[in-house]
């Protein structure tokens, strides 16, 4: 095995090729288990669309030795919690339990990530609880928005198909599909494990290497194409008329950096700070504080693997949303052009600085961020989040925004009521 150094937890990769991150922290009595896969919706063919949430369901519905229901019991009788999460570029599930009961519970959930048996009664009835989660998220307009503007920006690319699946899609799958699915992704070289909290580390490598030892074999399986994202050129905009929409709904979006690109990626989060992060950021105190043209702004920055999402949404009355979108272009032209002044962007650094500070306190939030860097970059990564943003100058940030958002090139998705 090899270990990693010059980071706060130990990086540990393991004969099989599972990689593990360990962080003590002896002032807690509680540890998190947080296990990630690269198997998220980007490892999908487009006819298997859906499989890997669905996956998610199907793993807790046991294995040839543990029934359903054992492992919720094991967690909840001891006091813990599990979930899980799915997203394009990763799966993870994630348990926080009381130290001492780790050796009982984490057999349990290395059991169900590497051997769930998918048997097909449970398949039929999760799949009903999956088109419910579907049905549910065709009545939000915010997701039916943000579908629209991803399959708009990123149209043949795994990223503009909805993590959820179709419908259509979902009812011709298998459990002998998820089956092939699950194993071939399922495998140490996809897979980091995440502990964190009050165990050390000998006993943790020791652990993970028992619990985690018998990997099914890879089945040959489907793969993904991942078609090359494309080029947009000028404004693409898309009106959709929803019933019992009380208020409408602009979206702006711009294609942004993916994970090799970190420098460029975290300027973009601090763009976006500067322009609606407060009352005192720039569309907020004009768009919302003094002109009163909309309800509510805001910008973010979807950090991903091949490429991220650089978003502006506005909840306003449908007379506002071409006034605003022009208000819109037109100040992140000036952004471009006008040197920003330097307590504006010390109010940004520090806006994000602090938030990070905030979302690295508890032993589940460190192990989220090791995991998520550990899986689509390197663990390590996670550390020049603070340094790149502080060391950011405003005429490189304007370059920045000169490079990547312009009022000549984004996709506008705009919801108003029907």
């Amino acid at each position: 095995m090899t270990t990693t150094v010059n980071f706060p937890a130990s990086v540990i990769r393991l004969d099989n090729g599972l990689t593990l991150i360990h962080q003590e922290m002896s002032a807690t009595p509680v540890v998190v288990a947080d296990v990630w896969v690269r198997a998220g919706a980007r490892a999908e063919p487009a006819e298997w669309a859906g499989m890997a949430h669905f996956l998610e369901h199907m793993i807790f519905k046991g294995t040839d030795h543990l029934p359903p229901g054992v492992f919720d019991y094991a967690i909840e009788t001891q006091g813990g919690m599990t979930n899980a999460a799915t997203s394009h570029d990763y799966a993870h599930f994630y348990m926080t339990i009381a130290a001492d009961t780790l050796p009982q519970t984490l057999p349990y959930l290395a059991d169900l990530l590497l051997h769930a048996a998918i048997p097909a009664d449970e398949f039929g009835r999760e799949r009903q609880v999956v088109l419910e989660e579907i049905r549910q998220a065709q009545d939000d307009p915010d997701w039916l928005g943000f579908q629209a503007m991803s399959e708009l920006v990123y149209q043949n690319h795994p990223y503009g198909r909805s993590v959820l699946g179709t419908t259509e899609i979902l009812q011709q799958r298998s459990p002998e599909e998820m089956r092939c699915f699950h194993q071939a992704h399922y495998q140490p070289h996809n897979m980091t494990v995440v502990i964190t909290g009050g165990i050390p580390l000998d006993q943790t490598v020791e652990m993970v290497k028992h619990a985690f030892r018998t990997f099914p074999a890879a089945p040959p399986c489907p793969a993904a194409t991942i078609a090359p994202l494309p080029l947009a050129q000028g404004v693409h905009r898309e009106v959709l008329s929803l019933p019992r929409l009380e208020q409408s709904r602009l979206c702006m979006a711009w294609v942004g950096p993916g994970i090799k690109q970190l420098e460029a990626a975290y300027g973009l989060d601090l763009l976006a700070a500067l322009l609606a992060e407060g009352r005192s950021s720039r569309l907020v105190r004009e768009l919302r504080e003094d002109r009163q043209l909309v309800q509510d702004i805001a910008a973010g920055f979807s950090l991903q693997q091949d490429c991220s999402l650089f978003t502006i949404q506005a909840w306003l009355e449908a007379d506002h949303i071409d006034r605003v979108e022009a208000i819109i272009c037109d100040r992140i032209s000036e952004l471009t052009a006008t040197p920003i002044p330097e307590p504006e962007l010390v109010r940004a650094k520090r806006l994000l600085c602090n938030d990070y500070a905030f979302s690295t306190e508890a032993p589940g939030q460190i192990a989220g961020l090791y995991g998520y860097y550990g899986t689509v970059a390197a663990p390590d990564r996670c550390l020049t989040y603070v340094p790149i943003i502080q060391g950011y100058e405003e005429a490189h940030l304007r370059q920045l925004a000169a490079q990547y958002l312009t009022p000549l090139r984004y996709v506008s998705t705009i919801l108003r009521p029907a």
